[in-house]
C-alpha cells in the first residue's frame, strides 16, 4: 500500500498562539519516534501568526490509526482543546498520472 499524507491545519484562538505553538511542538519528538512515521513536520504560517500546518506521512493507515490511538496524541489532544478555533485535517494520497 501506498503512504499516507496527512495534513492537519489549526487555527489559534486569539491569543493563544503561543501557547498553541508549544502544544504542538511537544507532539514532534514522540510523533517522530513512532512506528511507521515516515516525516513529521510542523509549519507556522508566514502571513498569519495564529495558522499552524502539520505535515505528516506514514507507511499505512495502521500507522495513522497507531498514531490517533496513542496516548502523547490523546493528551495532545485534550491540551489543545481550549486554544484552537478550528482544526481541519486531511488524508491524501498521491494522483499518479
Amino acid at each position: 500500500m501506498e503512504a499516507i499524507t496527512v495534513t492537519a491545519v489549526l487555527k489559534a484562538k486569539p491569543g493563544m498562539e503561543q501557547q498553541l505553538r508549544g502544544e504542538l511542538i511537544r507532539m514532534i519528538g514522540p510523533t517522530r519516534a513512532e512506528s511507521g512515521c515516515l516525516e513529521y513536520v510542523l509549519n507556522e504560517s508566514i502571513e498569519d501568526p495564529r495558522t499552524f500546518v502539520f505535515y505528516e506521512r506514514w507507511e499505512s493507515p495502521a500507522a495513522v490509526q497507531s498514531h490517533l490511538d496513542s496516548e502523547h496524541y490523546q493528551e495532545y489532544r485534550r491540551a489543545i482543546e481550549e486554544l484552537v478555533e478550528s482544526r481541519e485535517v486531511y488524508k491524501l494520497q498521491p494522483i499518479t498520472p
